[in-house]
């Protein structure tokens, strides 16, 4: 399950579709007619929410969590997908597979990506709905970088293990903008927390 193989990614995130569906199904048994179909907010990162289909991921084979709902859903309209995205700050993430939880430095992001574009807006966050751009739309359509961080997180190779290329309205039905982030705090710290902690001059000065 944690190997890089598409094939256990796709295993992965079709298990956390065929669990969406099993819980939809049990709070449905359980409501009356009345109060409608349940509704079900899932937390999860970007990469497993976003739509596989939109992305050079889906092109080699991937799919994800949100495309499997969107494929399923009865009515489209009935599935919104949110992303988050960031320019830089601090992230919650471990080094590798297995290893402890530490609060890492998020590198600036590349010129050429959403976040970098995001950035030049000014405008420290906000929430974009790209359901209803209008002409805006086609810029945003047009394939760019996409910063993906998940568990793990490696700095020093970002560019090949956390960039994908993405059409991002196609991917995502809206997205919420945090300039500059701050990593999640534990409530139990583990040794070592903030080892990895960079300076903002990093590689330049260590």
């Amino acid at each position: 399950m944690m190997r890089g193989r598409v094939s256990t990614w796709n295993l992965r995130d079709t298990h956390m579709a065929d669990t969406l569906d099993a819980l939809r199904v049990h709070l449905a048994a359980t409501r009356t007619e009345a109060a409608g179909p349940p509704k079900i907010v899932v937390w999860a990162h970007n990469s497993h929410v976003g739509d596989a289909r939109a992305t050079s991921l889906g092109r080699v084979g991937e799919l994800t969590l949100g495309q499997l709902v969107r494929e399923r859903a009865r009515d489209p309209r009935a599935v919104a997908i949110v992303g988050f995205t960031t320019f830089s700050g601090t992230v919650a993430a471990a080094d590798d597979w297995g290893e402890p939880v530490r609060r890492m430095r998020v590198r600036e992001a590349l010129p050429d990506s959403y976040e970098a574009l995001f950035h030049a807006v000014g405008v420290p966050r906000f929430f974009l709905d790209l359901r209803d751009l209008g002409e805006a739309a086609g810029a945003l359509r047009e394939p760019r970088l996409e910063r993906a961080i998940g568990v793990v997180y490696r700095p020093d190779t970002e560019r090949e293990s956390h960039y994908l290329e993405a059409s991002l309205p196609a991917q995502l039905d809206a997205v919420i903008h945090v300039d500059e982030t701050r990593a999640v705090e534990p409530l139990e710290r583990q040794a070592g927390w903030d080892r990895t902690e960079l300076p903002a001059t990093y590689p330049d000065a260590v």
